[in-house]
């Protein structure tokens, strides 16, 4: 591993205690201070009339004040918090109810969730760049977020009286163009926009599609937006372009939960690029949300690829 310097206090570590920091030398990183800048600027644009400006994400952010101000503007709701707390118990109360909220909002899956109040309020970069790359997509912020930005964290963990530390790259965004405010504008943007009449064109002939296959199983779709959101008739669908039975034991064939319902997705989204499909555009997350647009984008390519199979 690289040299890095450990603090003194960061070394008093109670047997298999588990302790994650950041390499100082990976906070030099050009990609990583472009995302900082980014997204302190987009901060700063949306709390302007706040009398609120940020210069540092994690001195500036983990007592939830800022956090809370920023939600409220993007939400455009007020939250029932204390306005300013100082004491540490107090200040998490409030960042508690403050990421309640914003996990509410963003309606992320568990595992899609980075933070949580110990690491935020302990000032980690990490979780508070998490916190903000999720906002900015979510809210479709106006900013181009730099593609594939990693950290390098220290893992330490104290076995048998000794310290034993490992590196690994904490990836903190992947490829952005698809979440990217100014995202390329397609055909369904169009369609969306100037051509409601063409739009029920489309939509007809993907029901038509689909059902040639799905009527096989007995199964039948007349909404496109909300039939697919539990990921089950997409799964199912992918077998039966391809060719293939799909386990029951791989997916939830009654899903009862949103996590659920986003591995479903994302297994469908798996089996695509098996087929030799590009990745889908949109997150799993937005076709269980039910947006129309990206459970178009998805059939379409699916229709594109597949219309002459019987």
């Amino acid at each position: 591993p690289s040299h890095y310097e450990l603090d003194p206090e960061d070394t008093m570590l109670e047997e298999n205690e588990v302790r994650t920091m950041v390499d100082p030398n990976s906070k030099n990183d050009r990609k990583l201070q472009e995302l900082m800048k980014v997204l302190i600027d987009w901060i700063n644009d949306v709390l302007v009339g706040e009398r609120i400006i940020v210069k540092d994400l994690a001195e500036d952010l983990y007592d939830g004040q800022v956090l809370q101000k920023l939600f409220e503007k993007l939400e455009g709701e007020r939250l029932n918090v204390a306005e300013v707390t100082q004491s540490e118990i107090a200040q998490k109360q409030k960042l508690q109810t403050v990421l309640e909220r914003i996990n509410d909002s963003l309606k992320l899956s568990t595992r899609n969730i980075r933070w949580n109040v110990d690491s935020v309020h302990a000032k980690s970069i990490v979780a508070i760049l998490h916190l903000l790359v999720a906002l900015s997509q979510h809210f479709r912020a106006p900013i181009r977020l730099p593609d594939h930005v990693s950290i390098q964290v220290v893992v330490v963990q104290k076995r048998e009286g000794i310290l034993q530390s490992r590196q690994i790259q904490e990836e903190i965004t992947g490829n952005t163009e698809a979440f990217s405010g100014r995202h390329e504008r397609d055909a369904f943007d169009t369609l969306f926009d100037h051509a409601p009449d063409k739009l029920n064109v489309v939509k007809k002939t993907l029901i038509t599609f689909v059902n040639k296959h799905l009527n096989k199983l007995n199964l039948e779709v007349s909404e496109l937006d909300t039939q697919f959101a539990d990921g089950v008739y997409l799964v199912l669908l992918m077998g039966l372009l391809e060719g293939y039975f799909v386990p029951l034991y791989n997916f939830f064939l009654t899903p009862e939960n949103f996590d659920q319902k986003v591995h479903n997705v994302s297994l469908s989204f798996e089996l695509m690029q098996d087929g030799g499909l590009e990745r889908p555009k949109p997150r799993a997350e937005d076709i269980v949300n039910c947006d129309l647009k990206s459970t178009l984008r998805v059939l379409y390519n699916l229709f594109s690829r597949y219309r002459n199979v019987d």
